[in-house]
């Protein structure tokens, strides 16, 4: 069984409080906040995942999963520490040298949160494999990020296979999150291809049972 983190990018801000409820209840494993500068992708929700991670820290206590698609990545490190994230994850492409990715993954280690390292489907799987010992997650992006609701890169089905081999190959124990149009009908080949976190969101929030949904992904 895999587990699930619901993305809440494209959830109805007027229901907001609600559906966060609701997908709680409906036994997400975790809430995948989708942060984005404006810069590095050309939308800019970075007001808006800092208004839901609000709330969540009010309301849940589930972990929250912080994917920063940003350029200046230490700032928003610092803004989303304080919400506690169970995880916060950065694009290797952000990093102008390798050095600032292994800072970067220092920086965050230190301020007591997990860290993950991210990449876009055109950037080679090979570019984080020396950084994989340092990390607690490897976010495979399937889709070229910015937007929600896209289909799924089918080539970046290969990139997790390469990924999870290297990790068995070497002996490194990571979680393997794959991020893009994962729907009921390819969540069993992410899955086989050595995914064992899927994000998935409008799957989830356009489905009128959410709880039904969210088993199915985990049972793929």
């Amino acid at each position: 069984m895999v587990e699930v983190a619901t993305s809440i990018l494209n959830i109805d801000r007027e229901k907001a409080i609600r559906t966060l409820y609701d997908l709680e209840y409906a036994k997400t494993d975790y809430f995948h906040i989708d942060v984005m500068d404006g810069k590095f992708v050309k939308k800019d929700t970075s007001s808006m995942m800092r208004e839901y991670c609000e709330y969540l820290n009010s309301i849940s206590n589930l972990p929250l999963d912080v994917h920063l698609m940003v350029e200046d990545v230490e700032s928003y490190i610092d803004s989303y520490l304080i919400y506690e994230p169970n995880i916060l994850t950065f694009h290797y492409e952000a990093c102008k040298k390798k050095e600032q990715v292994l800072e970067y993954i220092k920086y965050i280690k230190e301020r007591n949160c997990r860290v993950g390292i991210t990449l876009n489907p055109d950037t080679p799987i090979e570019e984080i494999y020396e950084f994989l010992p340092y990390v607690h997650m490897a976010l495979i992006m399937t889709v070229v990020p910015g937007e929600g609701g896209q289909k799924m890169i089918d080539s970046t089905i290969d990139k997790i296979k390469k990924v999870k081999e290297y990790c068995v190959k070497n002996e490194i124990d990571i979680d393997i999150e794959a991020d893009g149009g994962i729907t009921l009908e390819n969540a069993p080949k992410v899955r086989e291809a050595g995914a064992n976190i899927l994000v998935a969101g409008k799957t989830i929030v356009s489905s009128k049972d959410y709880a039904k949904t969210i088993l199915e992904l985990k049972n793929a």
